[in-house]
């Protein structure tokens, strides 16, 4: 039986208008995206600066315009996995419990299982890099936190290796512990989220 599933589609424009003597510039970048991932500029959008909606002082420029991300998140309706794809990445969001027991970086039947699918799709787009990423949420130490969540990042990169036995991929695999979270660790559900290992790669097919 198929997992329901919730689709949400974000597009980012970004203008970016020089004025005399002042700039403002409008941007996409996320502080709480992990380094390495964060979006790309390309595909520049025709704005027309004659356009009399655009409003610009009198002696003012238009910036060159440019889209700097187009981002599709898949999600089951339980929010154990997840999945984005923008212009250029892929990236599979697994929380912890579907992969690990509690305080633990030792996997479970269903969680290999989960990831050999990740390995699947990592070969159709024939992708040569690939990055791990592991997160813990605030409870406990940072220290410790750095720790769990770089062996369950080690964890999930063991079985991408062996599903995937292909020496030209290279990994990085690292442990950021309580940093980067993507929900409001004040809450049991938000600290669910933000215990997650994040497995990303580039895409090769349109």
């Amino acid at each position: 039986m198929s997992t329901p599933r919730l689709a949400l589609a974000v597009t980012t424009l970004l203008l970016t208008m020089s004025l005399s003597g002042t700039s403002t510039t409008a941007h996409a970048d996320d502080p709480n995206d992990p380094p390495g991932t964060e979006p790309s500029a390309s595909a520049p959008v025709e704005v027309d600066p004659n356009d009399p909606d655009l409003k610009i002082p009198d002696g003012a420029t238009l910036a060159q315009a440019k889209v700097l991300d187009i981002k599709s998140v898949v999600e089951d309706q339980s929010g154990d996995e997840r999945r984005e794809d923008t212009n250029t990445d892929v990236t599979f969001a697994l929380q912890a419990e579907v992969l690990f027991g509690k305080d633990s970086a030792k996997l479970g039947a269903e969680a290999k299982s989960r990831i050999a699918g990740i390995a699947e799709e990592v070969r159709n787009q024939n992708a040569t890099r690939v990055r791990v990423f592991g997160f813990t949420d605030n409870l406990g130490s940072s220290a410790h936190g750095d720790v769990l969540s770089k062996k369950r990042a080690n964890a999930v990169h063991d079985v991408l290796t062996q599903s995937l036995n292909d020496a030209d991929i290279t990994y990085e695999v690292r442990g950021y512990g309580e940093q980067y979270p993507i929900a409001d660790n004040s809450t049991e559900a938000g600290r669910k989220k933000n215990r997650r290992v994040e497995v990303s790669f580039p895409r090769t097919e349109a």
